[in-house]
């Protein structure tokens, strides 16, 4: 073993132990950015750094269940994702559901697709179907796959979704405006009965929301990482752990 994979590991032992373990996150968002530009710095194809990508979601997940994560959204493909090139969404999209079947079959968490499933190809949208029915009996981590994700988009479904159970119900226009509160939304968002996220992390360096639950994050702590997700390793979710622990989270007291 080299000099340098001593110090990490004792590094990396050293950051676990100063965790709080009394003060973590019950629910961990992460967009797992910079695939490409991994790719691109090692004069490699894109597809392999989508490849390289998903190869590093399930050690982020052990490393969740480690810290008691309760549920994790990962965001795999925004809705903007869905405008590239066939040329590179075509494989991205097999990666995705290469992925996401390795994880259903490993019955160990539960599967959520969260996304507007009806702009997927008919072949993704059956694998994220397929994995939420096979898993929903394990009794494990909620982990909640963001494919085809927006978070307009994912309001606008559930003040439709709303708009549609009131009207089924004779409700009026004019009612529903007396009574509606944020509650009747939250109610029909793709994570509803979930806690919101108290922590979302964003790797490659980029300091945006860019649309990752936009509804669900109003009092989530950010934590951005320099690193690109396939370089995304188990000291950088400690370090995002350990940042999260010391603030001072009022909200709004």
């Amino acid at each position: 073993m080299r000099v340098s994979d001593l110090l990490y590991a004792a590094y990396e032992r050293h950051v676990r132990r100063s965790l709080p373990e009394q003060n973590l996150p019950r629910h961990v968002g992460v967009m797992l950015d910079g695939n490409r530009r991994w790719a691109k710095a090692r004069g490699a194809q894109t597809a392999d750094g989508h490849q390289a990508g998903a190869d590093n979601i399930k050690p982020l997940l052990g490393w969740c269940e480690e810290a008691g994560v309760e549920v994790v959204t990962l965001w795999l493909l925004s809705t903007d994702n869905l405008n590239r090139s066939p040329v590179e969404l075509k494989p991205l999209l097999g990666i995705i559901e290469g992925a996401v079947e390795g994880l259903a079959a490993e019955q160990r968490w539960r599967l959520h697709p969260v996304g507007a499933l009806d702009l997927l190809p008919d072949s993704t949208a059956h694998v994220l179907k397929e994995a939420a029915e096979s898993t929903a009996g394990v009794d494990g981590m909620i982990v909640n796959i963001a494919v085809g994700y927006g978070g307009r988009r994912e309001i606008a479904d559930a003040v439709r979704a709303m708009l549609q159970e009131h009207a089924a119900r004779g409700t009026s226009i004019e009612e529903l405006a007396e009574t509606l509160d944020v509650e009747h939304i939250a109610q029909h968002l793709y994570t509803k009965g979930q806690p919101d996220p108290d922590l979302v992390i964003r790797t490659s360096g980029e300091q945006r929301l860019g649309g990752f639950l936009l509804w669900q994050s109003a009092n989530s702590e950010f934590y951005f990482c320099e690193a690109y997700w396939p370089d995304f390793r188990r000291v950088d979710f400690l370090r995002a752990l350990r940042a999260y622990a010391v603030r001072d989270r009022r909200l709004g007291k």
